[in-house]
């Protein structure tokens, strides 16, 4: 296996409470908030960037803004930051990049929610502008995709989270936990 990047950001993609908690939860959620728990943990300890991405869903949304659900199930720290969305992209029509630019970031560790929505397209916004990215296999997680047109089956929550990590091609670093990755901190000065 090739070497894993030393991550200098942490960005927590839409770790919200209706995905993390109750009925609308993800069917991975103990195992996800377990690992989005450690890479916090890891992150702050290094005192590396941290960025919560949080969507605003429609009206009537489990994510509709300011309604039960909509709140970060993790509480950000004074110092971190939470970059608000409306799309699946956590950089389109926000400051996200800036955020990034402002850190001289170079390697993000991503984790959340959802994988193949927008937890991939922030990964390959962040590749296609020339950051670094590692993905923790256990830091994301997604639904079930029920089955389709024509007869096609359902696909369970970990193959579809699998797939998405796929798609993502040969620049993204997969490692198989949150505690392979390791954040690079700030020299004293």
């Amino acid at each position: 296996m090739d070497e894993v990047p030393t991550a200098d950001v942490l960005v927590v993609v839409d770790v919200q409470s209706a995905f993390v908690c109750g009925a609308e939860a993800v069917p991975d959620h103990p195992r996800l908030q377990a690992a989005v728990a450690l890479l916090l943990e890891q992150a702050r300890l290094a005192r590396v960037t941290v960025i919560f991405i949080q969507n605003d869903g429609m009206p009537g949304a489990v994510d509709e803004p300011h309604r039960p659900g909509w709140e970060l199930h993790f509480a950000p720290l004074p110092g971190e930051h939470v970059v608000r969305k409306t799309g699946d992209d956590g950089f389109d029509g926000t400051g996200l990049n800036e955020l990034l630019a402002a850190s001289s970031a170079s390697v993000l560790a991503i984790c959340g929610t959802l994988s193949e929505m927008c937890v991939a397209a922030t990964a390959r916004t962040a590749m296609a502008i020339g950051y670094g990215v590692i993905l923790p296999h256990d830091g994301h997680a997604t639904y079930d995709v029920p089955p389709g047109p024509g007869g096609s089956p359902g696909v369970p929550a970990r193959m579809a989270a699998r797939a998405a990590e796929w798609s993502l091609g040969d620049e993204v670093t997969i490692v198989a936990s949150a505690s392979d990755v390791s954040f690079a901190g700030h020299q004293a000065g």
